[in-house]
């Protein structure tokens, strides 16, 4: 019976600790400033005109908001509506997102020009 116990509670240990270790490595918040682009387009834009019109086009159809650091592409993850506006506001434009980094994405907190 104890013997039954003592490895019910090692289990449940080891479980716990295997959840927490992904949280641990979540992401970092940071700010980064780049280019707002699209997912979809990244660096490279093929749509005919200009940077800005390319990347609200793409966003229109369902790409979503990134940012050109350099030679990385970080997808920008946000449901705030004014965050959505403003990254619109700053489509082909530097600026300065701040927010939780998770490999190749970022969960927005802020946009700043």
């Amino acid at each position: 019976m104890k013997v039954n116990r003592l490895v019910t509670t090692v289990l449940g240990m080891q479980l716990l600790a295997g959840l927490a270790v992904p949280a641990l490595g979540a992401g970092k918040s940071q700010t980064l400033t780049g280019t707002v682009s699209d997912a979809m387009c990244g660096a490279k834009h093929q749509m005919p005109g200009d940077a800005a019109g390319c990347t609200r086009a793409c966003v229109k159809h369902g790409s979503k908001y990134a940012l050109v650091v350099g030679d990385k592409v970080y997808t920008l993850e946000t449901a705030d509506q004014a965050t959505l506006d403003k990254l619109n506001d700053l489509a082909g434009a530097s600026a300065k997102v701040t927010g939780d980094v998770d490999g190749d994405t970022i969960a927005v907190k802020s946009v700043a020009k």
